[in-house]
């Protein structure tokens, strides 16, 4: 045999070897905890990670947790989030490594969030490296359809992919239709299923959060307290004060050349029935002064999601201007106009123009002809004017402070925003019953049109006061097996 050949052969059973026993030590190691705990879903996976992980530990239990939210950490346990640097695009091995360097003798629970989108890497994520006794399905929505399927019943069976053998899958998803294809994959794997009831969290406990907190993520945590028998009060508690990731919604009151501006953080949130129920929580933040702004924000790989969302703007969702960022102007500016939207009323603002920060204040905020703004960004996380506003509304403009007698005023007086219901184009739909559409490109797109309605480069109005604001230093392709939320 000639020696290449030989030494190739001989470098590849060596691997085989390394990797067979690294696979066996994995093994002894993860069956070793007590609770092994997999969080897979559409939405909340990186909330209940981390809030179930909080109320272990507030509990007296060793818990090590892994998040791939907004960034990839594990948090280790003394509830400090430690990242993830990777130095390539990242795959669900990582979940291997983080159990290897983590997973110590006196540690007794486990809780990894899903980071696997195709069905086929979920199961060897559940079947070979988690092996879960306890499965979180968070929620079945529309979303990743690429690679899930195109309905809801497909989608919930490759979720499903990490449902756990003889253990117990909990959910709070109350889709009859999703929960009869999560019982059926139960039996056929000799699980439980627990469907737990939003209606269980109580005002005040879910008030208690810094955050705005969904009562569906805070019943999956109670269900695993019940599971390992973790009093209601000290699971409250822990996941209280677990830290929470960055992407939560947290509303900004902010002051931007005399004008009062609601921001609210929505980047992370993809499909149309979280989006309606997210859109309901800012009803209180609203009087009949507000002028409501969107921000489409659409990543380059996206694009079915930039035409799903355009059409969710204007038919499920009710805003006074429509704003563009990254990609796709052209084509979600014709989309919008179809539905209906005013052309004069979107103001694009994204890579077919490239403005400054400065620039995109100007016409987002100052030009518009409201001294109260709610500006809500949604759809997608990462793009070069996503990445940049928030920086500067969460870290570096100033708080507004509530003046006495001004019809706003209410946070100095301890009060709730005047609430107003909100028009709607179409009748309200409840989350979850939210009538489904097919929604496909029209049959003839011309990218380069409308992309100059509202743009930067049109001229500020005579008298418009422009602002000039601080600036900062400007801070993977698609994951091969991610399912960091690829937002």
């Amino acid at each position: 045999m000639p020696v290449p050949l030989l030494a190739g052969v001989t470098v590849g059973f060596a691997l085989l070897i390394w990797w067979r026993v690294e696979f066996v030590m994995h093994r002894r190691r993860v069956d070793g905890l007590k609770w092994r705990i997999h969080v897979n879903g559409i939405r909340g996976k990186s909330t209940v990670t981390r809030i179930i992980a909080g109320m272990m530990r507030e509990a007296g239990l060793t818990t090590i947790a892994k998040s791939t939210g907004t960034f990839a950490a594990v948090i280790n346990g003394d509830g400090i989030d430690e990242p993830i640097h990777r130095r390539g695009p990242a795959t669900i091995l990582e979940q291997i490594e983080v159990a290897r360097k983590y997973v110590r003798p006196d540690v007794e629970a486990l809780v990894i969030e899903c980071m696997a989108l195709k069905p086929e890497y979920q199961e060897v994520s559940e079947r070979m490296i988690v092996r879960s006794n306890i499965g979180i399905l968070t929620n079945v929505r529309e979303d990743h359809q690429d690679v899930m399927g195109e309905t809801l019943p497909e989608i919930a069976r490759s979720l499903l992919s990490t449902c756990p053998f003889n253990g117990v899958l909990i959910t709070s998803d109350q889709n009859p239709d999703i929960l009869g294809v999560m019982q059926e994959v139960c039996d056929r794997r000799n699980t439980r299923l627990v469907i737990a009831d939003p209606e269980r969290v109580t005002d005040e406990e879910n008030l208690g959060f810094d955050y705005i907190s969904f009562k569906e993520n805070v019943t999956i945590a109670l269900s695993v307290a019940d599971i390992v028998g973790i009093p209601r009060d000290v699971a409250i508690k822990g996941m209280i004060k677990a830290q929470p990731d960055p992407g939560v919604l947290r509303m900004k009151e902010l002051s931007i050349a005399g004008k009062k501006v609601t921001w609210a953080n929505l980047f992370a949130v993809n499909d149309r029935e979280s989006m309606v129920a997210a859109m309901e929580k800012l009803v209180p933040y609203q009087t009949d002064n507000t002028l409501t702004v969107g921000i489409l924000n659409n990543r380059s790989d996206r694009e079915r999601r930039a035409i799903q969302f355009a059409d969710v703007a204007v038919k499920d969702l009710v805003f006074d201007r429509l704003v563009t960022f990254g990609a796709y102007e052209g084509l979600v500016t014709d989309r919008l106009k179809a539905n209906g939207f005013e052309q004069h009323h979107v103001i694009n603002l994204g890579d077919d123009h490239a403005p400054s920060r400065d620039e995109i204040i100007q016409r987002m905020i100052i030009e518009q002809p409201s001294d109260h703004l709610l500006v809500v960004g949604f759809v997608n996380i990462h793009t070069i004017q996503a990445e940049e506003l928030p920086e500067y509304f969460e870290h570096e403009a100033n708080p507004w402070v509530e003046a006495v007698g001004d019809e706003l005023a209410v946070a100095g007086a301890g009060a709730e925003p005047e609430q107003r219901e909100l028009p709607r184009r179409t009748p309200r739909a409840t989350p979850g019953t939210l009538p489904r559409r097919s929604v496909t490109a029209p049959a003839v797109v011309d990218r380069d049109a409308g992309t100059n309605a509202g743009g930067v480069g049109t001229p500020s109005p005579a008298g418009t006061p422009t602002a000039t604001l601080p600036r900062r230093r400007a801070t993977v392709a698609e994951l091969a097996l991610s399912g960091s939320p690829d937002t």
